[in-house]
């Protein structure tokens, strides 16, 4: 019931101005900052092992902005849920349209690491090309239906249960439906290997140059940066990497780690730090949250 009633307050929000939702999502960030202790401690956590030339004042004013831009995602996604879909592109401008262009009607994994703006990118991709990806369910399942249903609200977009594997993906992406896949949560070691991330070893999946070479898919990154004030969003397509795979999983795994430091760096207050990015550890170090 408590769901239900959540997600008809988030229903009646998506009628407002697009600055209203934005102030809505910055105030409930500050919220969720002053209330969620344990989650504030994980991304306090995060930010110190990945920018440890930070002073204590610059990452407390980093975790800050990031609950807020957090915020933001939660409240934004009404427009992405039940607005119509010229309301959704009106607000997003599009970089790199020709890697995108590239790709279509071919094998690609349109890779989507844990930005805040993630699904706003997704949902316009949906708009835009039939595709394959994965989800995760949720502890409830209202919420996994729902979920499901707006993610697949554009043209025909196929949602495969993790549990379900790779095969449904695998048949999507010959039939030259592109693969959304965000590839940047601990899921553990056992399809994955610790690789780098900011210095720090990561248990990190090393199925995206796996796919690759089983499908020879394109590999074209896709990020979507939340814009101040009332501005929007700009969705950016590069280019599809070279060389890519080279056979050696690890050495393309890294590389892909490499890209996403480079994306963070760029707008760390953007990036899901509230994540236990690096809860599974070598054998003999001790836990980290």
């Amino acid at each position: 019931m408590l769901a239900r009633s959540g997600v008809f307050l988030l229903w009646l929000m998506h009628f407002l101005p697009f600055r209203v939702l934005v102030w809505i999502g910055n105030a409930l960030g500050l919220l969720l900052y002053a209330l969620a202790a344990e989650r504030r401690r994980v991304a306090a956590i995060n930010l110190r092992l990945c920018f440890p030339d930070m002073s204590d004042a610059q990452r407390a004013r980093l975790l800050r902005d990031h609950f807020k831009m957090f915020g933001r995602g939660l409240i934004e996604r009404t427009i992405l849920w039940w607005s119509s879909g010229a309301r959704i592109s009106s607000l997003i401008h599009v970089e790199g349209m020709e890697h995108f262009d590239a790709v279509k009607g071919k094998p690609a994994i349109l890779l989507t690491p844990h930005f805040v703006g993630m699904d706003v990118g997704g949902q316009w991709i949906a708009q835009h090309t039939d595709t394959v990806c994965m989800y995760a369910n949720q502890k409830n399942l209202y919420l996994t239906e729902l979920l499901l249903k707006k993610r697949a609200r554009f043209r025909d977009q196929r949602l495969y249960s993790r549990q379900q594997g790779l095969r449904p993906i695998l048949k999507g992406m010959r039939a030259g439906m592109p693969f959304i896949y965000p590839p940047d949560q601990d899921q553990g070691i056992k399809d994955g290997a610790f690789i780098p991330f900011f210095g720090v070893p990561a248990a990190t999946m090393i199925s995206v140059p796996r796919i690759a070479q089983m499908t020879g898919a394109k590999v074209v990154p896709c990020i979507t940066r939340l814009l101040p004030g009332a501005a929007g969003y700009v969705l950016t397509f590069y280019p599809a990497w070279e060389n890519y795979p080279t056979g050696d999983d690890i050495a393309d795994t890294r590389r892909m780690n490499e890209f996403i430091e480079q994306r963070v760096r760029e707008m760390p207050e953007q990036y899901f730090w509230l994540h236990k990015r690096f809860k599974t550890r070598p054998e003999g170090e001790k836990k980290l949250y």
